[in-house]
């Protein structure tokens, strides 16, 4: 499996979720969105149910580390939880599949991750960048460090144990730390 990177342009972010849209369908740009906006891993994400979602807070255990992440909701991620619900007041999960011949045996399901990863991936060739679903929890992290260069602040919003690996995770190369001594001078 390739690495697949963070999305650093913000005009890019946007045209991505307009082309998974078009090609896959609302329900693909709405993981993509929320994703955006949550920073989960896409295991979480998927398995996000109505019932985890208190007001204005989500709260899920995630699976890889098994610590309880409580996230509040910003007001677009509520505005697409909001609609899901309104178009889908029997669903359990914000994700649910619905398209599948085994769904109608079987009680709900979420989408699958295999899916949603082609999905993202695609759309990734399409605009030359390297994607996949953990695209959209990097990308949170890169633009939250851009805006704040709190790296703890990052690590805490991502959940990691080491600043290492956190700069790794988000993209933060050399090549941008040399161009901040460049552009920053005192």
């Amino acid at each position: 499996m390739s690495e697949v990177h963070a999305v650093k342009d913000l005009d890019t972010i946007k045209l991505v979720s307009h082309l998974l849209n078009r090609t896959f369908g609302q329900q693909i740009a709405d993981i993509w969105d929320l994703g955006l906006n949550l920073a989960l891993r896409i295991s979480d994400l998927l398995s996000i149910r109505f019932e985890d979602i208190q007001g204005d807070r989500l709260n899920i255990r995630e699976r890889k580390t098994g610590k309880i992440a409580t996230i509040k909701l910003n007001d677009k991620a509520l505005s697409i939880i909001d609609r899901l619900r309104r178009d889908n007041p029997d669903h359990v999960y914000l994700f649910q599949s619905h398209r599948n011949r085994w769904s109608l045996n079987r009680g709900p399901r979420p989408l699958s991750r295999c899916y949603v990863s082609k999905a993202i991936s695609m759309i990734g060739e399409e605009v030359g960048l390297s994607l996949g679903t953990h695209s959209m929890r990097k990308t949170r992290g890169y633009h939250l460090y851009k805006n704040t260069n709190d790296l703890a602040r990052v690590m805490k919003m991502l959940r990691h144990g080491s600043e290492a690996v956190t700069l790794r995770y988000i993209g933060i190369t050399q090549e941008d730390v040399d161009r901040d001594f460049v552009e920053l001078e005192i």
